[in-house]
């Protein structure tokens, strides 16, 4: 079966999306490669190597880690097919120490069927062979040659009692849009995990999603290998996985961390959603409304993503139905102090809105009964996880922007940012709703999508005209929201090419005083700038902090700063500007 596929990892010439299916459906939806317990006395050939190898040889995509659990991650890694040798075998190692003296496990990958099927990718689960709370360093080893050193992360016991836990939140990076020095800087963070919100690649190979401000980026070309200018299937996904994981600076920040990863719509196709009337995925590509094509594309989608990314989801590849098939939505609990939850905002949701035509007909309270975008039993199991945490803070880690954004007033108002809950007010309701009735403390957001950075409340409804008429009562506040913003992907002021010079010196106040004054429950608002953001959770307090990184400069002493920084306490529902303090840190 893995003869199906050519050595270099791209599909058969002729091979399209529909050939792909029965191919997808034999293979283990589970194991990618199975790591097997050996005796590393009676094998110790293994793990000899030469120092002087070069790992990029033969691990051009590096390591990485994820899917963490109290008792293990899964760690991942991909072989070159130039150097594969179905007769080899690939072992790993983990220890507690860098220098892997104190080995906990040992491993040998058995079956290079299953390598050379999934695009020399391998995954190995140690869920059930590492302690909780702890610190681990692992290498893979292959022939003669040994991968870069990973560092990983377990879970803590759920009923452990935390101090903190730190994330790295991370979304949006246009490879074709700037470098990558935002990584490098993540590398060193002082995080427990590296939570990337989606838009991890984009989906086509030219300036489609570029704007009036942005440049060209020696280097970051690319060419799918069907030649369309977007994906054509499952060929152009690894493609675009194996050029986005090149990038030494994203290398460095997956060596250093475990990743919890979900997506957004650049994964699969722009502005995704769920057609009813033809049970089939839809979206923009020049053949989006071909539903046959489009099940099979996103599929291939689900499948690379898969592949590529060491997460801990459900998914059955020989699925009768796209929206079985794969289970994004999870909760992760970190002791007695945080419960993250994770949705696919994709995969269930009906067509998006137009934003601007007229906007008495297209504001959200004109938005047609019925419209999902979560699916029921997702939008019942959220509700049901946040309301149930017994943590104390309940994180909900949300692909898209939660809180209305208005432009304008009362029946002048537009709402441009349609792919976002404004297009799915009332769901939204129900959910600000049972989170209010329920009292929930310590509510959090956080987001990414609008390549933006945004502080704002989170409310059980919102003034005036954003819920459904005139005279809405202001909702009572229950949480707040925090959005991250794009690693390079275009934000509103690079599309209106208002980041240079007396542009952005205009401009950068202006929007960061205008869309709080039109939008009170936003505290900060700031489109001028590209980075990540970290966010802490103690007993005392949630804080925030957003970092600019220079992405126009390939390197690792691109400029750094803070663009915002505010602080939650516990058990209020108040964000304190801390910003300066962190500036003169």
């Amino acid at each position: 079966m893995a003869d199906d596929i050519d050595l270099d990892g791209r599909d058969e010439p002729g091979r399209g999306a529909n050939d792909h299916a029965e191919l997808l459906s034999e293979l283990d939806s589970h194991d990618l490669a199975v790591a097997a317990d050996f005796d590393p006395d009676a094998d110790t050939g293994r793990f000899e190597y030469d120092p002087d190898a070069d790992p990029d040889a033969v691990f051009p995509q590096s390591v990485a880690s994820g899917g963490p659990t109290p008792t293990g991650v899964i760690l991942w890694t991909r072989l070159s097919p130039a150097v594969f040798d179905p007769d080899e075998r690939l072992a790993v190692r983990v220890a507690r120490d860098p220098d892997l003296d104190d080995v906990v496990y040992e491993g040998v990958v058995t079956d290079a069927e299953q390598i050379r099927a999934h695009d020399y990718t391998v995954k190995v689960d140690l869920d059930g062979h590492l302690d909780s709370d702890r610190e681990y360093h692992y290498r893979f080893y292959y022939r003669d040659t040994a991968s870069r050193v990973g560092r990983c992360r377990t879970l803590p016991a759920p009923d452990a009692s935390l101090e903190r836990v730190r994330f790295a939140v991370l979304a949006c990076q246009n490879f074709l849009n700037g470098y990558y020095p935002a990584y490098h800087y993540v590398a060193d963070e002082d995080v427990d995990f590296l939570v990337h919100v989606g838009d991890f690649i984009y989906e086509s190979d030219d300036g489609d999603f570029k704007g009036l401000g942005s440049y060209d980026y020696p280097g970051r070309e690319k060419a799918l290998p069907s030649g369309n200018g977007r994906v054509w299937g499952l060929a152009d996904y690894r493609y675009l996985y194996r050029t986005y994981r090149s990038d030494r600076f994203l290398q460095e920040a997956l060596e250093a961390h475990t990743l919890i990863v979900g997506w957004d719509d650049h994964e699969m196709v722009n502005d995704l959603y769920w057609d009813r009337r033809t049970d089939a995925p839809a979206g923009d590509h020049p053949r989006g409304d071909d539903s046959a094509f489009m099940t099979d594309l996103i599929a291939d989608a689900m499948h690379a993503w898969w592949e590529y990314m060491p997460a801990r989801v459900h998914y059955d590849p020989g699925g009768d139905n796209l929206q079985d098939r794969f289970r994004l939505w999870r909760d992760l609990e970190f002791g007695d102090l945080v419960t993250l939850v994770m949705t696919d905002e994709r995969l269930f949701r009906d067509p998006p809105r137009e934003a601007i035509s007229t906007p008495d007909n297209v504001g959200p309270h004109r938005e047609p009964p019925g419209r999902t975008m979560l699916g029921e039993d997702q939008r019942e199991w959220l509700v049901d996880t946040i309301t149930g945490s017994e943590r104390t803070w309940t994180v909900w880690a949300d692909e898209v922007l939660t809180v209305p954004l208005r432009i304008g007033s009362g029946p002048l108002s537009l709402y441009p940012v349609q792919g976002g809950w404004d297009g799915y007010t009332r769901e939204r309701m129900q959910i600000t709703e049972a989170i209010a009735e329920a009292a929930v403390d310590n509510f959090v957001t956080l987001t990414g999508d609008m390549h933006c950075y945004i502080a704002a409340y989170s409310q059980s409804s919102y003034p005036g005209r954003v819920t459904g008429g005139e005279g809405v009562a202001q909702g009572e506040r229950i949480g707040v929201e925090f959005m991250t913003p794009a690693v390079t992907s275009l934000n509103v002021a690079e599309a209106l090419h208002l980041t240079r010079g007396w542009r952005r010196t205009l401009t950068e106040p202006l929007l960061s005083w205008l869309v709080p004054a039109m939008n009170p429950h936003i505290e900060f608002f700031d489109s001028h700038h590209w980075g990540y953001s970290v966010v802490e959770f103690t007993d005392d307090a949630c804080t925030y902090v957003g970092y600019a990184v220079d992405k126009t400069t390939n390197s690792p002493d691109a400029e750094r700063s803070v663009v915002a920084a505010y602080r939650v306490p516990e058990g209020e529902v108040s964000l304190t500007d801390v910003t300066e303090q962190y500036r003169t840190r």
